[in-house]
């Protein structure tokens, strides 16, 4: 007797590799990035975070300076500790927070046990994006916490996709 084969209700997200990571920042660059882009973007991603009900805060930062945050309900004070490391890990390597965790996970060990930085005040865990200016390099972030760092890190991918018109 024939069984159909059984599709599971959901499918597990694939883990983007390191290249596709790679790949991501390379095309999202902006040209210039002023306090009303921070703005634009920030109400972007709190727009796209309602419409999914995520229970997500929001953080952009340019040169040490935060120009956005914005907390949604389900949010709580613990999703600005996430933000403060993430965001320290992007300007520490200059790349994503997800990208620095799957750079360590490619070579067989992980972020905490390699670093030697303190998970108390790093954390590679997705969700904080560079912000990266043509022809200047990594000025800031842009940071999202409250999903799994896989979500973290796609919506603001996504954000920053439709805010640059990709």
């Amino acid at each position: 007797m024939h069984h159909p084969q059984i599709t599971p209700r959901s499918t597990p997200e694939l883990t983007p590799s390191v290249e596709e990571l790679e790949k991501q920042e390379r095309r999202l660059v902006f040209r210039q990035f002023t306090y009303d882009d921070a703005w634009a973007l920030g109400s972007l991603l709190v727009e796209m975070a309602r419409e999914r009900q995520a229970p997500v805060a929001v953080d952009i930062h340019r040169g040490g300076q935060q120009l956005f945050h914005a907390a949604l309900p389900g949010s709580t004070p613990d999703n600005d500790a996430w933000i403060a490391r993430k965001r320290r890990v992007v300007e520490r390597y200059g790349a994503a927070s997800y990208l620095v965790g799957a750079r360590f996970r490619a070579k067989g060990t992980t972020f905490e046990e390699s670093s030697r930085l303190d998970p108390d005040t790093y954390a590679a865990h997705g969700g904080s994006f560079p912000v990266t200016v043509e022809n200047v390099g990594v000025i800031g972030s842009v940071t999202v916490s409250g999903l799994p760092q896989l979500q973290d890190h796609r919506l603001v991918v996504e954000a920053l996709e439709r805010f640059l018109d990709l």
